[in-house]
């Protein structure tokens, strides 16, 4: 017996994708700090396209503009969906010095420490130097 024999209601609906388009126009519009601009084209984007590098660039969007909350919302799910996302790591380390969560941010340092290991890598050099900027000490 079929399914629609059955009685079983199939939605057909476009799928969401995981296929990263183009972003470099986006990217561009953040360079130059048209943050607004560029959260809005992303938060159109991440209701299709499932993908961390558009999460997390929504979340640096976002906390650039100083909304917290939905830049801390956006770097979970960049991380939930790639849990070695070295980028969303790192920015998200800088939202939580934002706030003054120097706890939190430290642990993202020793996530990146691992991630990193044995050569290193910008990211954390980065979030490393941001901890100091914040006059934090890091403990990695």
């Amino acid at each position: 017996m079929g399914l629609a024999a059955s009685g079983a209601a199939i939605a057909m609906d476009t799928a969401p994708s995981s296929d990263l388009p183009d972003l470099s126009a986006v990217r561009a519009e953040i360079y130059s700090g048209e943050y607004e601009k560029a959260a809005a084209k992303l938060l159109t984007l991440a209701e299709t396209v499932h993908h961390a590098d558009v999460y997390n660039l929504l979340g640096f969007s976002l906390r650039k503009l100083k909304r917290y909350d939905e830049a801390a919302r956006w770097y979970k799910e960049a991380i939930f969906y790639d849990p070695s996302h070295r980028p969303a790591l790192e920015y998200q380390g800088e939202l939580f010095i934002d706030i003054g969560d120097f706890a939190r941010a430290e642990k993202n340092l020793e996530l990146l420490r691992l991630l990193c290991h044995p050569g290193g890598c910008e990211e954390y050099d980065k979030l490393k130097d941001a901890l100091a900027r914040a006059g934090h000490k890091s403990k990695s």
